[in-house]
């Protein structure tokens, strides 16, 4: 097994491993695909992509520019010419496969959440801070901090533009669930998902909100509902083990409120994360659904010249923006991973820690741990444990 840190002291490009090909390894193949062409980054080469189906996954690498594809991640993980593990698996396969590659040398990134479990994700903490002394890096992919707009959120509320934040409002909510008849899939079964709507669009709400705020989730309240509860299967009706929709209250540092609201049965809503930040100098808004857009009111003129102002966050002094296209020209959703990638490899090279990391990742899962916990437990205010692992962001 090669413990050597695979840092940029390689003459020879990078080479890269993606596990998983279907929609987050789509998304990811895509960053890794177009990220040099529009950022100076670390050469690096997309060596393989790896997944269950050997017809299916070479199809996959074919087109999304692999050069190679793999059904194998664990020999994969083993060869030399491997030197960052991208995992897009499932939640339920996250924790042994990082686990195994960060333990073989290998910079690791893995989608959100980090993993299924508390435990799981404790573990993954405790392998990258071992990885970390050997100079091995990883990083959690929470891409929504890579949207510009959020990332000028950050820098306005990192200047003080908005005062003592007092409370945020986050919603996230889908609609891919609210047919009866929609059909069972791995994210439906608790085993493989972890959670239904917490997990897997909650999860990023939670992130943002002690990313952008720079506060810490000491305590949760929360409930959890399942609308449906069997669904068709190959087979027949099978049990939906997970929730459609949730909804939490936070109690943060710096004496801040925060609520959240996640659904995947919300009719009409196709991916619209919602956030409303209120402090005593000034407020922020953002739809995910209109991404380059931010909405800034500045509390500090005069009350008659108040209002909310539109940013159409698109010009080269904004975020990540000096890479694409002239002012005025959107950007999509599918960039936030190009952005991703980019920080990814620029941390690797700089050798610095790259963020959020899996410390950032696990405070999250503390936060859906204690809301599950809350719920079943009719509410109750939960504590969320170990407060202090949230870092600053990149």
């Amino acid at each position: 097994m090669k413990t050597e840190p695979p840092g940029n002291q390689h003459a020879n490009p990078l080479g890269v491993a993606a596990i998983g090909y279907a929609f987050m390894g789509k998304s990811h193949s895509n960053a890794w695909r177009n990220v040099a062409s529009f950022f100076d980054v670390p050469a690096f080469e997309q060596k393989v992509l790896v997944g269950r189906d050997a017809t299916q996954v070479a199809e996959a690498a074919a087109k999304y520019g692999w050069a190679e594809s793999a059904t194998d991640w664990r020999s994969v993980i083993e060869r030399d010419d491997i030197h960052i593990v991208d995992i897009c698996a499932p939640g339920w396969m996250h924790a042994e496969i990082a686990i195994a590659a960060l333990a073989a040398g290998k910079h690791v990134l893995v989608e959100k959440p980090l993993a299924n479990t508390l435990g799981e994700a404790e573990l993954m903490v405790a392998a990258a801070v071992e990885a970390r002394t050997r100079g091995v890096r990883s990083m959690i992919g929470f891409n929504y901090r890579r949207v510009p707009a959020l990332a000028l959120a950050k820098e306005l509320i990192a200047e003080g533009r908005l005062g003592t934040i007092r409370h945020v409002r986050a919603a996230y909510l889908q609609d891919w669930l609210a047919d009866d008849q929609s059909p069972m899939t791995w994210r439906l079964r608790k085993e493989t998902a972890g959670s239904g709507a917490l997990g897997d669009i909650a999860s990023h709400a939670i992130d943002q909100i002690q990313y952008l705020t720079g506060q810490t989730i000491l305590e949760a309240s929360g409930v959890l509902k399942t609308f449906v509860t069997q669904r068709p299967g190959p087979g027949g009706l099978e049990d939906v083990t997970v929730d459609d929709a949730a909804w939490a209250t936070f109690w943060l540092t710096g004496e801040m409120g925060a609520s959240v609201e996640a659904s995947r049965v919300a009719t009409g809503q196709k991916n619209s994360l919602k956030l409303e930040i209120y402090g005593t100098s000034g407020s922020l808004t953002f739809d995910l659904e209109a991404l380059n857009e931010l909405n800034f009111l500045d509390a500090t003129v005069p009350v008659r010249e108040q209002g909310f102002r539109r940013i159409l966050v698109n010009e080269p002094e904004h975020p990540y923006l000096e890479a694409w296209w002239p002012q005025g020209h959107i950007i999509g959703w599918e960039h936030t991973f190009t952005h991703q990638i980019r920080d990814f490899l620029t941390a690797i090279a700089a050798d610095e820690s790259p963020s959020p990391s899996f410390e950032d990742g696990l405070q999250v899962q503390r936060v859906l741990d204690a809301v599950e916990a809350s719920a079943r437990n009719k509410s109750t205010i939960t504590a969320v444990e170990d407060k202090s692992l949230v870092s600053e962001g990149a």
